[in-house]
């Protein structure tokens, strides 16, 4: 009996299921259907035009592959536009999400309570990719068996890439496990504050048992401890210690790792190394797509919000998760008040402005290059922000297009090291001069990097300024 082409497609599909990471089978395979079949090749819609190219180049002849041990026959795919998919009206910009009453933690005695947390910040629907699989597996397992593996449990990553996000899912995932958990989930700065509050009230004694009698303790940005007073690492040493021997989890957040936290104690770096240590970065092209999907359905727009306006959103706003959400509610309210479909000029419309200040090299005749010219060039080509590139985090997202933005401006401006320095977040000479030869060293041995580099500098000298050699000559002088 021959299958009818759903039926093929299906068994394709599965075994594609099992070859194909999560992410990509969801943000790509999964919105296809069959459509026809006709002499050796099955014909699969896709949702829009770049979702059918994308498939096209990517999946096509890896399904293909697939065909002679799912079906025992040689199968081509071709992927096509679904033709009822470009017939679907319209919905209402604005669709009221469902309610997402806030969850209550179980109340200690002694001390203020603890901020509630988010319906939207749990597991399944946190979306994974390789930028967070790694911090999203050891969050998992922490919630699994707190206090048994990871303790404690370090992420760290940029602004709005989903840190907080994570350490509330472990929240609810051990709430649903053990109701009567209980839980402290607090920014630095509050703790800070209640230490303070504390010793004028003279309510040491609370405040000690309200963070060292906890099951769970959550701490966001831990890098705001840098600097502080001796007391308040003292106490914050002391708690870690007590819930640490008690076989209490702890899970902390910070922009940077623990060695990078300029002016924390060296017993506190090496305590929060101790469990995992777990990094979040940017998230590629396939993982902005599918969080941009999602967080579409979340709010009841999949049928608002064309494929192909998300797929422009997620190729133009790479900075960061927010950023991204931000751009689906300032397109979703621009199109409301001008009364037009969602379309793909209707979102490089609305969103101009940060399209322009991401792509940052829209320049009027007669502009002059400048150290901040360069960063956003830098910026965008690798996918980060200047502010990334000015901050004092040294992670390998950051820091290889840091050494890069400082390599063109000295080659492109022939600008003093010092000034560099001061320009990428008051780096001294020594960086400098260490961040340009390793650039140099690099470009001899990676002829990819050498050509993105010399694509970029082409680009750059767009604008009036003056070209020097081009990358071979370059010294850190």
């Amino acid at each position: 009996m021959s299958l009818s082409p759903a039926e093929v497609w299906k068994r394709l599909l599965d075994r594609a299921r099992q070859e194909l990471p999560y992410q990509t089978f969801q943000a790509w395979l999964q919105p296809t259907e069959a459509l026809s079949m006709e002499g050796g090749t099955i014909f699969v819609g896709a949702p829009d035009q770049f979702t059918a190219d994308w498939n096209d180049s990517k999946h096509a002849e890896l399904l293909s592959s697939y065909a002679p041990i799912v079906l025992g026959h040689p199968l081509n795919v071709a992927f096509r536009v679904n033709e009822e998919r470009k017939k679907r009206s319209q919905m209402d910009f604005f669709v009221s999400p469902p309610p997402t009453p806030s969850k209550p933690f179980p109340v200690q005695n002694g001390g203020s309570s603890s901020p509630p947390l988010s319906e939207r910040y749990t597991f399944d629907l946190f979306v994974i990719g390789k930028s967070n699989e790694l911090a999203a597996a050891a969050a998992h397992a922490v919630s699994q068996a707190p206090g048994k593996v990871y303790n404690p449990l370090f992420i760290y990553g940029d602004t709005g890439l989903g840190k907080t996000h994570l350490m509330q899912a472990v929240a609810h995932e051990t709430l649903q496990r053990s109701p009567n958990t209980r839980i402290t989930y607090v920014g630095t700065e509050q703790f800070m504050n209640e230490l303070i509050g504390s010793i004028l009230d003279r309510t040491g004694a609370e405040f000690r048992r309200r963070y060292r009698e906890t099951d769970l303790l959550l701490i966001d940005d831990v890098h705001f401890l840098k600097g502080r007073k001796e007391t308040t690492q003292e106490e914050f040493f002391h708690t870690f210690n007590a819930l640490y021997e008690a076989g209490r989890q702890i899970v902390l957040t910070s922009d940077r790792p623990p060695s990078e936290i300029a002016g924390l104690e060296a017993r506190l770096i090496s305590r929060f190394q101790w469990g995992m240590v777990a990094d979040i970065s940017l998230p590629d092209f396939e993982h902005r797509v599918a969080i941009l999907k999602q967080k579409a359905q979340l709010d009841r727009l999949e049928l608002t919000i064309p494929d192909d306006v998300i797929h422009f959103i997620a190729e133009h706003v790479r900075s960061n998760v927010r950023e991204l959400e931000g751009s689906i509610i300032k397109l979703l309210a621009y199109a409301s008040l001008k009364h037009k479909d969602i379309t793909v000029d209707v979102a490089r419309e609305a969103l101009r402005d940060k399209l322009r200040a991401i792509e940052g090299l829209e320049h009027e005749t007669g502009a002059s290059l400048t150290i901040f010219t360069i960063q956003q060039a830098v910026a965008k080509e690798w996918g980060v922000t200047v502010d990334g590139l000015r901050s004092k985090t040294r992670t390998k997202t950051l820091t290889t297009p840091r050494q890069i933005a400082m390599y063109l401006t000295r080659e492109l401006l022939a600008t003093q090291l010092v000034e560099i320095g001061n320009a990428f977040g008051g780096r001294d000479h020594s960086t400098v001069i260490h961040s340009l030869e390793k650039v140099q060293q690099d470009i001899t041995q990676d002829s990819d990097l050498k050509s993105r580099i010399n694509r970029l500098r082409n680009t750059l000298q767009t604008f009036n300024f003056r070209s020097l050699q081009r990358v071979e000559t370059t010294r850190a002088s």
